[in-house]
Order: structure tokens, then C-alpha cells, then sequence
């Protein structure tokens, strides 16, 4: 690992080569590198061992979310990847989350997706979720506390409440925009140093970096707001 950035570039593509390009790029700016359900449905576990032959540590975001039996064997199937992330919805329950941390490798952070960067407050009220999305991140915070996750995934501008109830917790940050970024499909966005200054320990970033013009300048000047 060249590098001890708190950012891993989420590299959201189906095209092994691709990632490998996109990730040899930014590798000097970047701490890790994170894959979602879009590249494991299309590459599996050659893909991702793949990936991890780059060197970088590999943050699996899968979003595991299913009946407690079945989320520990499908993390136990993982932990040949030696993953250093791997996301489980923390809505899935505490007894879900215990045997998903329990079936996981040592050295692997599992924690707990809270609230989707996607919803604002109509989408979380169209659920059926009680309170407005900073209630919802704090009680399920508190949640995977208790089922000994190693932190939660919640957006910036929950973040700091998070930190304060978990103050030893990981938190994970994504739908993080430079300043001058275009917020996409995300809903509730910080800046990369607001977030870290609230209290994330890793931001997640994507498009900023991997559809710039050139992918290393924009890691390497994002890397410099921090």
C-alpha cells in the first residue's frame, strides 16, 4: 500500500480491465479500492482477486441483507477475498449482523449500511421509516454497536452523530462531491474535508475521480483538501 489516504475510489463498472486501468491511475492518491454488487454480479471472486493483485486494499461493497443464517455462509464464502470492508444492511437486524461479523475473517471491518446517500426525507417517509433520516442513522448506529459491527456507513451530514454515540466506531462515508462536484444521484452530500472533519474515517468516491478528464489529477487534488 503506497499510500495512507482515508479515500477508496469506488470503481463502479462491470469491466474488470477498466477497474484495473481506472486503479493503477489513481493508486498514489487513493487508500483502497471499492467494488459494489454491479462488478461482483458481473466478475465474482476471479474479479475481485484480480483487483487485489493490484496491491490496494479491496473494500466489498456488497450490502448484505437476508435471514441471519444466510448472510454469515455467504460472508464465510468471502473471507477467502480477505476483504478489508465488507457493508451488511444494518436494517437486516442485530442477530443478522452478529453472525455476519462473527463469520467474517479477522482482519475485515464488517459494518452496517444505515441509510442510503440515495433517499432524502419523501423516500424515507415512503418506506415507512419513523423520523427523519438522522433519527433512523442514530438508532440503527446504536444497533450495530450492540451486534459488535466494527462501525456503520452513513452519509456526512449524519456522520458526527454517529461519531458521538460510537466514538470508537469506523465510519464510512460515501456520496462525498469536491466542492465544484456534481452531486448526481446522491441526496445528502458533504465536501471530502467536511466529512472527515465530522468524523469519517474513510470517504468513498467515485465519479469525481474515475469520469474526470484525467482520473490522477482530480484524486491527487482531492487528496489535497485533506
Amino acid at each position: 500500500m503506497t499510500t495512507h489516504s482515508p479515500i477508496f475510489v469506488a470503481l463502479d463498472t462491470t469491466d474488470v480491465d477498466h477497474a484495473k486501468a481506472l486503479a493503477q491511475k489513481v493508486r498514489h492518491h487513493v487508500g483502497g479500492i471499492k467494488l459494489g454488487l454491479e462488478f461482483f454480479a458481473a466478475n465474482g471472486k476471479p474479479g475481485v482477486r484480480e483487483m487485489a493483485a493490484l496491491g490496494l486494499p479491496i473494500f466489498l461493497d456488497l450490502k448484505l441483507h437476508d435471514i441471519p443464517n444466510t448472510v454469515g455462509k455467504a460472508m464465510h464464502a468471502l473471507a477467502s477475498l480477505n476483504p478489508a470492508i465488507v457493508t451488511v444492511h444494518a436494517s437486516g437486524g442485530r442477530a443478522m449482523m452478529e453472525d455476519a461479523k462473527a463469520a467474517a475473517p479477522l482482519g475485515t471491518k464488517v459494518v452496517g449500511v444505515t441509510m442510503l446517500t440515495s433517499l432524502d426525507q419523501s423516500d424515507i417517509e415512503a418506506v415507512g421509516f419513523r423520523g427523519d433520516s438522522h433519527a433512523q442513522v442514530v438508532r440503527l448506529t446504536e444497533l450495530a454497536r450492540e451486534a459488535g459491527l466494527d462501525g456503520v456507513v452513513c452519509s456526512g451530514v449524519e456522520v458526527r452523530a454517529a461519531k458521538k454515540i460510537w466514538p470508537g466506531g469506523f465510519f464510512v462515508v460515501p456520496g462525498v462531491r469536491p466542492v465544484d462536484g456534481v452531486v448526481g444521484d446522491q441526496k445528502r452530500v458533504v465536501t471530502p474535508r467536511q466529512a472527515l472533519d465530522h468524523g469519517a474515517s474513510v470517504l468513498v468516491i467515485g465519479r469525481p475521480i474515475t469520469k474526470a478528464e484525467d482520473p490522477d489529477v482530480a484524486a491527487r487534488a482531492i487528496e489535497a483538501t485533506l
